[in-house]
């Protein structure tokens, strides 16, 4: 089977540094036939974490320090011969056997542009809270409910990113919302039944911390893709579909706690 190349952006303020280990190490678990190329984006200050990608023989960049967008836009632009962008978060894991079957599923399918599996929530100590396995339907619900694709460990074409303009520097929240909507418009998603990352979930993620900012933006960028004629009544449903997405991130939190408790 022919080697195929990927990138793996991973930006990271240097502060989390026994995940940043899981995070690295998760990439080793690639099939031999997937190559990734781990780019790590950190402040020039954070010497730990900087070595530590080293070691684990990633590529590492300056942190713009302009915010996520900006610092995966930069990763990006090291660009040499990767085929597919795969995102992962300092405290997040990808799980190689899932990553594979997506990366395969877009190369048997010249129209597609992005693959996705699901992904499991899990707590500090690595315990899974509960799984994201929307499948097929996160691609209905896309443009006006809950965005179900996960960004970590979703396999993405980097010529249809380079195509769509990169990640909006303006998005805080929604950049991953933002870039999907775009990418709609050249070729089709596919779903794998396969676990493709672990995200980690608790209090300092950006997007658990502060969930009604994230709401906000996220409903923003939906509108923004509406035709001009449904823009004034979309408050109608994303109101509702902002209040389930914090109903059900406050059970995962309430899931993490209670087994928190348990532990100690």
């Amino acid at each position: 089977m022919n080697t195929l190349s990927v990138m793996v952006v991973l930006p990271t303020l240097g502060d989390r540094l026994e995940s940043l280990a899981l995070a690295l190490e998760s990439c080793a678990t690639f099939p031999s036939h997937i190559e990734p190329t781990i780019v790590v984006v950190a402040p020039e200050g954070a010497t730990p974490a900087r070595q530590l990608a080293l070691r684990h023989r990633a590529i590492v960049i300056n942190d713009p320090g302009s915010g996520m967008a900006d610092a995966i836009n930069a990763a990006i632009a090291t660009r040499e011969d990767e085929k597919y962008y795969i995102w992962v978060g300092d405290d997040d894991v990808l799980v190689g056997a899932g990553i594979a079957a997506a990366v395969e599923e877009l190369e048997r399918t010249p129209a597609a542009v992005v693959a996705y599996g699901h992904c499991e929530y899990i707590d500090d100590a690595g315990r899974v809270l509960g799984k994201n396995s929307a499948g097929k339907i996160a691609q209905l619900l896309l443009p006006w409910g809950p965005n179900l694709i996960p960004h970590p460990g979703t396999v993405v074409s980097l010529d249809a990113i380079a195509n769509a303009g990169g990640c909006h520097s303006e998005l805080s929240y929604a950049l991953d919302l933002d870039l999907f909507l775009r990418l709609r418009r050249q070729g089709l998603f596919l779903h794998v039944k396969h676990t493709t990352a672990q995200f980690r979930w608790h209090a300092e993620s950006l997007t658990v911390a502060d969930r009604r900012a994230s709401s906000r933006e996220a409903m923003k960028v939906k509108a923004s893709y509406l035709p001009n004629l449904l823009k004034p009544v979309a408050p109608l449903w994303q109101w509702p579909v902002a209040w389930a997405s914090t109903v059900a991130a406050r059970q995962v939190s309430r899931r993490a706690a209670k087994k928190g408790s348990l532990e100690t």
